[in-house]
């Protein structure tokens, strides 16, 4: 018998029992007798009388069918026997079941009439867990630094009106009530989970309408981290959560439904109780531990989320508006860049180099010193550099979205605006660079590793994917090939060439992408070769799976992650760099939370280095900071502003 069933009302309550079978909708005291005749229940309730006024022989006769009241009453006769007690009422459970042979078997298969105290105990635990899963539903936040004990001690003003709710309505509407309010909260949770998700890596929500491919995204990032095993387990086991989240909240919100009918009493005045402490603690802003006790978090978290996709949906409309204005639209190719004319212009980017990696205390001294470094050995083979700060429109992943942000002079912070970018006319650096015929525009990409047909509208004459770099080394982790490597590619195949035009370059450097374990080291340069070279030191990194079971570890090996970046690049340009090579480098956004630990900033380094004099002057007035390392307080840009800015300083304006 479940907990519902075997609930005693007083024989002076019969007269409500058949509202009572109304409201509990088959979970109550007639439960057990749904689709019994009228007969039946009559019999009930002459077995009921017959049994001196005792809870069990009311409950036993009222839950009966015909077939069912006939033996009850065999029951009722046990129990008088063992004088009422409650030995005597699972007896009349346990009756012979030879005699009962043509009824069957009440519940998980007879189980529960041959073990009822176990049963009993199963049905309360069960009742337990529903009503405690429904209310981590209501409480649990969506992002994991506020998922503390503290979070689950508060009053859910939704739960409250619910419980309201369904007590209120009549049992056919309550039904539908309580299976669209689970499936509700399954879905909720399911939200909230991908939510943290989203905060833990890009430090922000969901966004329903602009942000499903990215899950395809991540599933590609696991396989390239994990392997294809590891791929399939962690869509099987997502697939599986999801599926298991929306049944077992929708049968939990169900039972505690049947469990409030069931008490009605007792729920109402509870509820009519927890509705006046969630005013008052409102109204006096009681809180616990810094947090509020009374909440409507749920709500609040639907209003957003519909904002949000309002938000997405007009994003279209607006974003057309933005991508019809181009300062340099009309302006002749003669007219363009004139100030860069004969020079090889390099745009490189370094995976998640973001602001934290120099101004966190726990990075700044081995990073500034890496920089420091970088900037003397650079002033002694001639060249001199400048840094400031851009704020990239994406943080701790979304690469893509910050190099087309970069380029095209404007804001793209999610897929559909990079989408609506790349089937457009609009013009890039690339594109700009090769209306002159001045240069030769390459894209040196090691992390394509499959078609990309948005290279066409970069205006790259030619693309160097990873397929195409001579590098027949190991991944490392995400990581298809090493820094040191494809700027030594970059090299070989198209700067160390004789008798060419001049180039202008976009270079993505991987080695500092997430997961950042293991890492590539230095080596010779002389004896990179084919790259396999790599295996050995590969074998030396450390373990991914061990790093990220510790915050700190993840922190320092991102650290490491950079330093082998900055040194790849700042040694290339020591080695290669000519009196007409202009770098310009930056990262494109900043890492996980994980590493930037709280911080919100959405800053990345950006530096310009140059041996001719003359490309430094154009920008005095940026007010940039001399060395690679920009100044705390160094102007700071808004990304898509970079692209304008560097136009207007080195075209005819600029001169």
């Amino acid at each position: 018998m479940s907990l519902f069933t075997r609930s005693r009302q007083p024989l002076d309550t019969a007269e409500g029992g058949a509202d009572s079978e109304d409201d509990t909708g088959g979970a109550g005291v007639a439960g057990e007798a749904s689709g019994a005749t009228e007969e039946a229940g009559t019999a009930s309730d002459e077995g009921a009388e017959t049994a001196d006024g005792t809870e069990t022989a009311s409950d036993e006769g009222a839950d009966s069918t015909e077939a069912v009241a006939a033996e009850r009453d065999e029951g009722v006769e046990a129990a008088e026997k063992a004088d009422g007690t409650e030995e005597a009422a699972d007896a009349a459970e346990t009756a012979d079941p030879a005699e009962r042979s043509d009824s069957p078997p009440p519940g998980w298969f007879g189980w529960r009439r041959r073990y009822p105290r176990t049963a009993r105990g199963v049905t309360m635990g069960t009742t337990v867990l529903a009503g405690a899963l429904v209310l981590f539903a209501l409480l649990v936040p969506n992002r994991l630094e506020r998922l503390g004990p503290e979070a689950f001690f508060r009053l859910p003003a939704e739960g409250i009106l619910l419980a309201g709710l369904l007590l209120a309505v009549p049992p056919r509407s309550r039904r539908l009530m309580s299976v669209a309010a689970g499936a509700l909260l399954g879905l909720l949770t399911v939200l909230k989970f991908v939510d943290m998700g989203f905060y833990s890596v890009l430090a922000r929500p969901f966004d329903l309408v602009l942000d499903w491919i990215l899950l395809d995204d991540a599933a590609e990032f696991v396989r390239e981290s994990f392997g294809r095993t590891g791929q399939v387990l962690a869509v099987v086991g997502v697939i599986v959560l999801v599926v298991a989240v929306l049944v077992l909240m929708t049968l939990a919100t169900v039972r505690v439904t049947n469990l409030m009918v069931g008490h009605r009493a007792v729920a109402t005045r509870t509820t009519l109780i927890l509705g006046t402490a969630w005013i008052t603690c409102m109204t006096l802003g009681i809180q616990i531990g810094g947090v509020p006790l009374a909440t409507k978090g749920n709500a609040d978290f639907v209003n957003n989320r519909i904002e949000q996709v309002q938000a997405g949906l007009k994003d279209g409309r607006v974003f057309e508006k933005q991508a019809a204005v181009d300062a340099f639209a009309k302006t002749p190719p003669d007219q363009l860049l004139t100030g860069l004319r004969g020079k090889d212009v390099l745009f490189t980017f370094i995976e998640s180099y973001g602001r934290v990696a120099i101004d966190d205390p726990a990075m700044a001294p081995q990073i500034d010193s890496v920089l420091k470094e970088g900037t003397n050995s650079l002033k002694a083979a001639g060249f001199q550099s400048r840094s400031a700060w851009l704020k990239s429109p994406v943080t701790g992943a979304g690469s893509w979205l910050a190099h087309s942000t970069f380029l095209s002079g404007l804001w793209i912070k999610n897929q559909q605006r990079y989408r609506s970018l790349t089937t457009s006319d609009r013009a890039t650096l690339g594109s700009y660079f090769r209306k002159t015929g001045a240069w030769r525009t390459v894209g040196i990409v090691p992390g394509v590793r499959r078609a990309w047909p948005e290279g066409k509208f970069f205006a790259l004459d030619h693309i160097y994917d990873s397929e195409h770099l001579g590098y027949n080394g190991p991944y490392f982790s995400w990581t298809p090939v090493p820094d040191q490597f494809s700027l030594e590619a970059f090299q070989r195949l198209e700067h160390g060439k004789k008798n060419r035009d001049p180039i202008m370059a976009e270079i993505i450097l991987a080695s500092s992408h997430n997961p950042w374990s293991p890492i590539a080291r230095m080596t010779d340069w002389d004896e990179l070769g084919d790259g396999s070279i790599f295996n050995q030191i590969k074998k030396e990194g450390t373990d991914p799976k061990e790093v990220w079971k510790d915050p700190e570890r993840v922190r320092t090996e991102y650290r490491h992650a950079i330093e082998y970046s900055l040194h790849s690049l700042t040694e290339w340009v020591e080695r290669y760099g000519t009196d007409d090579t202009v770098l310009v480098f930056l990262g494109d956004h900043q890492p996980v939370p994980t590493v930037t630990a709280g911080s919100t900033s959405k800053d990345v380094p950006v530096t310009i280095v140059a041996r001719d004099p003359k490309v430094l002057d154009k920008i005095a007035d940026w007010n940039w900071t001399d060395g690679l390392k920009p100044a705390e307080n160094a102007p700071t840009w808004g990304m898509d502003r970079f692209r304008d800015r560097f136009m207007t300083a080195y075209g005819p304006r600029g001169d």
